[in-house]
């Protein structure tokens, strides 16, 4: 008997990309769904946040960004390790690649599995995946915060750590003078949530409090539109958080009671799907996402390293 192929496996269709002018050099590239990138314009440098799945994927994106630049890219500011994140960055020619010290160890101790489970996953996002040299590493590491001046008076570009969350190093990048937020994946508009790396009591609490205390007036999230104006970024976290805590909620009790994480699947897709289901890579997401909750539910702390072996088996145990 033929499994049922993964979600997006056989989402091969190209989705529109658009360049998004944020503010005097404040780009972002939203693309239908699929994973949001941005960069930011120095006095005489650029600083990129995230940077693809593929060299090409990364290419194509630049190609974008010399029309209204040639600065070249100072920093590549990785939000966190998945590699439909960080596999494109030679592309950039970076002096120095930062991240959060949590996802270097993460790079270090997953990143074959995880270029090789994501593939299997999501092959559309791998343009010319042979272009890929190699698992990317990180030159400059932080735990808190880092602040990189802008020049003339442009002000600063923050960095910071706002607690676990997507996984255990997701970082945001913060521009006070026009209070716009790249929140990478910690925040979804109007996309589902990938949860399979993530620690969902402290993303649905203090590290969403800590994003939204930002008070940003633009937010760009890992995915969906740009949320404009402070009432549609305080929607988009908080239909974060709904998301989160309504599997908070189901696969809690179903595993209070004594159920089975099939059970769990099959009543948090229920529940979510009359909201989030149209919604980008939901079916292709929740399977591992629930797994996760409930791997947390069942005292582990630390998410289990996905390989293309347990996608296939999770997938295949949750499909009807």
């Amino acid at each position: 008997m033929a499994t049922k192929p993964f979600a997006s496996s056989a989402d091969l269709g190209e989705k529109q990309e658009t360049l998004e002018v944020l503010a005097e050099g404040v780009y972002a590239l939203t693309a239908e769904g699929d994973p949001n990138v941005g960069a930011i314009e120095a006095e005489d440098f650029i600083i990129a946040f995230e940077a693809r799945a593929t060299p090409k994927a990364a290419q194509d994106w630049l190609t974008m960004l010399r029309e209204h630049t040639d600065k070249p890219v100072k920093y590549l500011v990785l939000s966190h390790y998945h590699a439909v994140r960080v596999l494109g960055a030679s592309a950039f020619n970076a002096e120095t690649i930062i991240a959060h010290e949590s996802t270097k160890m993460l790079i270090e101790e997953r990143g074959q599995q995880d270029w090789e489970s994501e593939f299997g996953r999501m092959p559309r996002l791998f343009r010319e995946p042979e272009g890929i040299p190699g698992l990317t590493h990180p030159d400059v590491v932080f735990d808190s915060r880092i602040e990189i001046p802008l020049g003339g008076d442009r002000g600063s570009l923050v960095l910071e750590h706002c607690g676990r969350g997507h996984t255990a190093g997701d970082i945001v990048a913060w521009l006070p003078k026009h209070k716009i937020l790249f929140a990478g994946d910690l925040v979804e508009a109007q996309a589902a949530l990938y949860t399979g790396d993530a620690f969902h009591f402290d993303w649905s609490s203090q590290t969403l409090d800590k994003v939204k205390s930002y008070q940003a007036d633009i937010l760009v999230g890992g995915r969906g539109a740009v949320a404009r104006g402070n009432d549609a970024v305080n929607a988009a976290i908080e239909q974060t958080r709904g998301f989160l805590t309504c599997m908070l909620d189901t696969v809690g009790a179903v595993h209070k009671r004594g159920g089975t994480l099939k059970e769990a699947f099959e009543e948090t897709h229920t529940l979510l799907a009359p909201k989030f289901g149209a919604w980008p890579i939901f079916e292709h997401c929740l399977p591992f996402d629930v797994k996760r909750l409930w791997d947390e539910f069942e005292g582990k702390d630390w998410p289990e390293i996905w390989t293309a072996e347990k996608d296939r088996e999770v997938w295949d145990a949750l499909q009807d």
